[in-house]
Parts: structure tokens; sequence; C-alpha cells
């Protein structure tokens, strides 16, 4: 890998972003709507307050796998991925540079999102703001990677799309927000655990509920940055050049 490279991938992501305002709309104003959605659905009972938590987690790995899916295998169906692995560029570099890049609009989107449950729709967090940033940042850049390996297995926008239900659904069944973990069957306890999602809403809630999360969230966060990794090295591997 090529530090100058992946910095160079990163800039021309961010460009690109910037001028896309449906995309951009899409990762900071979306998030925040549904989650004035949802202060609407409950009527700002307290039971929101455990719920938003947790949301902070989930709608930026949502998002962001969404998001990056659908923009890489743009890359690989214009032709755009085929002539940058010409140049002196590695698989790594550009998919390393999209994950940095989607990764700092994750730490945006995070900070809106806690900026408008928390002065907006009144949500209280015992621990600090930075471990709720931190572990929501890392849930996205969770996104980001199985967003960027599921566009490695398809061929059209539809069909990177389709991905979701596969790999995002199931994640939100078994992660904790409808039934705790503890509850569920020992055979889904155990698909719980190799889950991110499980990890992220784990981290969230002991932000929310402890003074002192710094355990949980350093533990949590290690283990989200360490799925994000290990996606990403899939997705090297597995990218094609093209989509035919």
């Amino acid at each position: 890998m090529n530090p100058r490279i992946t910095l160079a991938t990163t800039r021309r992501v961010l460009d690109q972003l910037r001028a896309d305002h449906r995309t951009v709309a899409l990762i900071l104003v979306v998030p925040a709507l549904l989650l004035s959605l949802l202060w609407w659905v409950y009527d700002g009972a307290p039971i929101f307050d455990r719920l938003a938590v947790t949301m902070l987690g989930i709608l930026p790995m949502v998002v962001m796998f969404l998001v990056t899916s659908v923009a890489m295998l743009r890359e690989r169906t214009s032709g755009t991925l085929e002539r940058l692995l010409t140049t002196p560029m590695h698989r790594a570099d550009l998919l390393l540079g999209y994950a940095v890049a989607f990764t700092l609009m994750a730490i945006l989107q995070a900070t809106v999102l806690w900026a408008v449950s928390r002065w907006l729709l009144g949500v209280q967090t015992r621990g600090p703001v930075g471990w709720l940033l931190l572990i929501a940042a890392a849930s996205a850049a969770v996104g980001v990677a199985m967003g960027l390996l599921a566009s490695a297995f398809a061929r059209t926008e539809f069909q990177a799309v389709q991905f979701m239900p596969l790999v995002i659904v199931p994640q939100l069944f078994l992660c904790g927000l409808l039934v705790a973990r503890e509850a569920m069957p020992q055979l889904l306890q155990w698909a719980a655990n190799v889950l991110p999602l499980s990890y992220a809403v784990e981290g969230l809630r002991a932000v929310g509920s402890q003074t002192d999360p710094s355990a949980d969230a350093v533990r949590d966060a290690l283990v989200l940055a360490g799925f994000a990794l290990v996606a990403l090295t899939l997705a090297a591997v597995s990218m094609p050049r093209k989509t035919r």
C-alpha cells in the first residue's frame, strides 16, 4: 500500500461526495429525520432514550452499507476502477481510501445524530459523548467495509441493494434491539456473538447507562474495528476490476 495514493483516493471520494448533494443528505439528514420519526412514534416516552442511543450505532451502519456498496459498484460499471488499477494504485489503496473518506463522513453523521438527539429530542446519556461518537463511528466503519465487500459480488446497483436484507436485517433482529440477547435461544446467542451490530448496541448501551463506560466502550470499539479490518481485507482480495 502507498499512503500517498490512499490519501489521494480519500480526497477524490470526498470531492465527489461534496458535489453529490443527495448522497450527503442521505448520510447527514435522513438518519436524523428517522430518529425524529421514532421519537414521534413513542411520543417522547422514557423508552425512547434507550432506543435512541442504540440508533446512533444502527443507523450509521445501515446508511454507510447502502452508500458505499452502490458507490463502489459505480466505480466498476463506469470503468473508473479498471482505469485506476492500471496505475500504481493497489486495490487496498482504493478500498482504504474509500473507508477513510466514508468514515470521516460517518463521524460527521454521528455528530449530527448526537446533536439532534441531545438538543432537539432531549436524549440523556450518563457516559461521555466522546465514547458515544467513537462507537458510532466504528459501527459506521463496519458498514463501510461490509458495503465494499458486498459490492465485490454484485453486478448491478440493484444487486448491491439486495445484499442489505441478507447482511443487515439479521443483525437488526439479533443485536438485542428487539429481544435481549440473553433471552434468545442458545443457537441465536452464538450467532449474535459473531455479528458486529451486537457490539455496537452493547457499547452504546454501556455509554447510555454508565458514568464510566471506558472498559466496555474500548472493548466493543476494538471488536468493531476488527470486523471492519477483516471485511476490508476480504474486499481487497475479492474485488474484480470491472463489471461486465
